[in-house]
């Protein structure tokens, strides 16, 4: 028969043993010892790892009232632990004042403490992963006919595991002032840097491109161009910078997406595009249409129903398989949160924070279009502002950049406008203009861009770079 009164050196929980999940007490009682003999150990420890690491709990205890008399400016000894865990009623649990000296004595020096801490750091990750594999199992032997909701939180799992275990380290002002020294001239056309480009020159510009991380919020009222702007967006990131780029529809489908990418990039109506209504010349330019568009690598998702976990598990398996550069959301208010909410203010909170969590993770510009409330409509002119924004309050917060756009012939009629401006000479009727507006710039200026919107092909464009407008092929 196997008793409990085994010497120090042969206790079982000292080295891993079979059954057990993947430990080291030795490791653990040597962090625990290297607080108590140098003062420095401290912060050598506390990045790496945390008292939940801990495998053996009264290790876990006896670090955690460690760190509470270091965070405190107390001196950490045998006496004072001892003191610090008997006021938290654990020092009997612990095996009392003798288990620290033993422990002390056992360990006489504080070296390699960081060595001991990624060792406790990295037994507690593989326990982690084990804990995950069984809720994984769990959920796997439940079944049920949701796969993909199975999948979501089953990856779910995994990702808030890699998110726990990504820490911030320093990072020397040099070293991030080292990219103002690289050579401009590296990041030719052609070729994808840090930022991910609009396509339009002047929204460049002033956003020098989509930045890495950061939630992008565009935003409209129906029927004003949000998803026919966010496919140029698609486009040009695809074709000029050969981005990958993840589209999430839920409002339109993949086919109606496709048929609008394939009417601007040929310059033929979206209808006659459908019905097979066209020339020979527009024959030939569709053919070269499908021809650049096939060679991009934009992936359009058009379900329905999607949560955030869905989109963010459906990007890291793309981000894997072909790489991952911009996400688009078509558009916020049709994606559903991940768990109840009080309220449709609150859920919209969590999505956009999500979101923006997703864009940092994943090192991806993320844009969502958002849906304007009918206050924009109630007032004139009809120029929106963030207090448009359904649910303004987190999706402004959350947001990096939040964008809008306006075109006034969508409220006011040619004979309307003249009306208004008598004065004015005729034909002046802002027809096919639009403005892009930047309500918000996190970390830059905001301002107001002027561009073309051809409404034959739901498309935009720069205005400087507009050609003649053939006329519409009258049958």
């Amino acid at each position: 028969m196997v008793t409990e009164d085994r010497p120090a050196q042969l206790r079982p929980e000292s080295r891993p043993q079979s059954g057990l999940p993947p430990h080291d007490v030795s490791a653990e009682e040597a962090i625990v010892a290297a607080l108590l003999l140098d003062d420095d150990a401290y912060a050598r420890v506390l990045p790496i790892v945390q008292p939940s690491d801990f495998f053996r709990e009264q290790n876990s205890w006896c670090y955690e009232s460690e760190l509470a008399l270091a965070e405190r400016g107390e001196s950490v000894t045998v006496p004072t632990l001892a003191h610090e865990l008997e006021r938290a009623g654990r020092l009997d649990a612990v095996g009392g004042e003798p288990y620290l000296v033993e422990i002390a004595g056992k360990y006489f020096t504080a070296m390699g403490v960081e060595a001991h801490a990624r060792i406790v750091a990295r037994d507690a990750l593989y326990r982690r992963l084990i804990d995950a594999a069984g809720k994984i199992a769990q959920l796997a032997y439940a079944g049920g006919p949701e796969v993909q909701r199975v999948l979501a939180a089953s990856e779910q799992l995994l990702l808030s595991i890699r998110s726990a275990e990504q820490g911030g380290e320093f990072a020397q002002l040099r070293d991030l002032l080292d990219q103002f020294l690289e050579d401009p001239g590296e990041a030719a056309e052609g070729i994808l840097d840090a930022a991910v480009r609009s396509g339009f020159m002047d929204l460049d510009a002033v956003l020098d491109g989509f930045k890495r991380g950061d939630l992008v919020v565009l935003a409209s009222r129906t029927g004003v161009g949000k998803t026919a702007l966010l496919l140029n967006f698609a486009r040009n990131a695809a074709v000029a910078q050969h981005a990958t780029v993840a589209f999430f529809s839920l409002e339109m489908s993949g086919d109606q997406l496709a048929t609008r990418l394939l009417s601007a990039e040929a310059d033929v109506g979206a209808t006659r595009l459908r019905l097979g209504q066209h020339r020979d010349d527009e024959e030939r330019r569709i053919m070269s249409a499908i021809g650049v568009l096939s060679e991009t690598a934009i992936y359009i998702d058009d379900s329905a129903v999607l949560t955030v976990p869905e989109i963010r598990a459906k990007c890291r398996r793309l981000q894997a398989d072909a790489g991952l550069d911009l996400v688009i959301v078509d558009y916020l208010q049709l994606v559903h949160g991940a768990g109840r909410a009080d309220t449709r203010a609150n859920e919209i909170s969590g999505i956009t924070r999500s979101l923006k969590e997703l864009a940092r993770e994943l090192s991806v510009p993320v844009i969502a279009a958002a849906q304007l409330s009918r206050a924009v409509e109630s007032r004139t002119p009809h120029i929106p502002m963030l207090s448009d924004l359904r649910e303004s309050g987190s999706i402004e917060q959350d947001s990096d950049v939040v964008m809008f756009i306006y075109r006034e012939d969508v409220y006011v009629t040619a004979q309307e406008w003249q009306d208004q401006h008598p004065d004015a000479p005729g034909g002046q009727h802002p027809s096919g203009l639009a403005q892009i507006i930047i309500a918000k710039h996190r970390n830059g200026p905001t301002d107001t861009i002027s561009v073309r919107f051809r409404d034959r092909t739901a498309s935009f464009q720069d205005l400087v770079l507009r050609e003649p407008l053939e006329p519409e092929y009258v049958q």
